[in-house]
Parts: structure tokens; C-alpha cells; sequence
């Protein structure tokens, strides 16, 4: 499984569209972390970051907030969205999610 965040200053991103970098963790069939990587996404514009992300592997978007039009697109390319993630270090918040104890809060996206 691959599950990626998008991040911002070394946290999870709170604005899904508006991040630096996104990092990439790699999954075994036990679900535990492999690896990780950092990928610079294209420009943002309507669209393009869940065609990319499919593209780049990925199966899973934790994230603190998204729009609906992402969230229907991620839908449509078969990836699973958490939506209200705490602005957290990436890695302990996928951590948490794996194991089923992520705290999740309101979507802060109202586009």
C-alpha cells in the first residue's frame, strides 16, 4: 500500500492543495512502513494532483482538508481520503492510521 501526505513545514498539511512536498510511505502486506519518499507536486490547478497521485502510486490521502471536487476525483481513481488529520509530524500520523488510532476532526475545506 502506499499512503501519501502532503506537508508543509515538516506537519501534515491542513489545506490539501497548498502543500510543499508529498511524502510517499510504502507499505509491506503487513502494513508496516518499507520506505519513504518526498516527490514536489505539479502546479495546483483543478485536477491535476489526483491524476498525479494515481500516477505516482498512491492508495491512500491523508490529509487535514480537501474540496469536494478533489474528493469525488480521488473517488473516481479508487483512492481511499481521510479527511480532518491534526497538523502533526507526517510520519506519526500514518503511523497512528495504520494501526486504526488516528484522531480525526472536522474538514477545514469548505470549497
Amino acid at each position: 500500500m502506499v499512503i501519501s501526505v502532503p506537508v508543509v513545514q515538516e506537519r501534515l498539511s491542513q489545506h490539501f492543495g497548498h502543500c510543499e512536498t508529498f511524502r510517499f510511505y510504502h507499505t509491506d502486506k503487513d502494513n508496516n512502513i518499507v520506505s519513504t519518499e518526498d516527490k514536489t507536486p505539479p502546479r495546483h490547478e483543478p485536477g491535476v494532483l489526483p491524476e498525479w497521485l494515481s500516477e505516482e502510486g498512491a492508495d491512500v490521502i491523508i490529509t487535514g482538508g480537501m474540496g469536494v471536487h478533489a474528493q469525488r476525483l480521488f473517488s473516481r481513481y479508487g483512492i481511499k481520503v481521510v479527511l480532518g488529520a491534526p497538523p502533526e509530524d507526517p510520519g506519526c500520523v500514518v503511523r497512528e492510521w495504520i494501526g486504526g488510532n488516528l484522531q480525526t476532526g472536522a474538514n477545514p475545506c469548505d470549497h
